[in-house]
């Protein structure tokens, strides 16, 4: 089997259990099982269960934000059109910790703290290099980073700090309404 197909079926196999019984109580031992390979097969893909889940999490990311850039109404003048992105993405970072990471990991595993900074670092690149890919966002570089890494921050902060699904809710208008319009023009001057 191809190297790209065997690390698929690993990915698939471990999303199926990670969603079935959460990502805590899924072993190796149960991905390889699922995917009918042996455990010594996973390890040559992949060093670590979190090693997996980040795939699985970046493939997620990376269609969802091709797909966001793409299908965003072209009309839109600059502002509105990266305040939309921008706003879409971090909905889509934050479903991403509440569904497929799930909270329990992230406020209790040990490996947590630095697992999410490999994927913020690995979200912010992959937006930067998106946008930087899109023809519509043509703004200098640094501008573009900033962006990027304040929107992330904030998103990343308050989704760490809320209590209940209404928190989120609150903070996510906040940010939409208070934060963001001042973030973009910033990106923009």
């Amino acid at each position: 089997m191809e190297a790209d197909k065997v690390k698929e079926c690993i990915k698939n196999s471990a999303r199926e259990l990670f969603r079935r019984y959460g990502y805590n109580k899924t072993n190796v031992n149960e991905i390889a099982k699922n995917a009918k390979i042996a455990k010594a097969t996973i390890y040559k893909y992949f060093d670590s269960k979190e090693l997996i889940l980040h795939g699985i999490l970046m493939d997620y990311v990376r269609k969802g934000v091709n797909d966001l850039i793409h299908k965003s109404p072209r009309d839109l003048e600059l502002e509105l059109y990266l305040s939309n992105l921008i706003l879409k993405v971090s909905r889509l970072t934050y479903t991403i910790c509440n569904e497929f990471i799930g909270w329990d990991f992230i406020r209790e595993s040990a490996n947590a703290q630095e697992y999410l900074k490999t994927l913020s670092d690995d979200l912010e690149n992959l937006l930067v290099q998106s946008f930087q890919q899109s023809e519509r966002v043509r703004i200098p570089l640094d501008n573009l980073i900033f962006l990027v890494k304040s929107s992330k921050s904030i998103v990343f902060s308050f989704a760490f700090t809320s209590v209940s699904v209404a928190d989120v809710r609150k903070n996510f208008v906040s940010f939409q309404n208070d934060l963001l319009p001042f973030l973009v023009k910033g990106a923009l001057v």
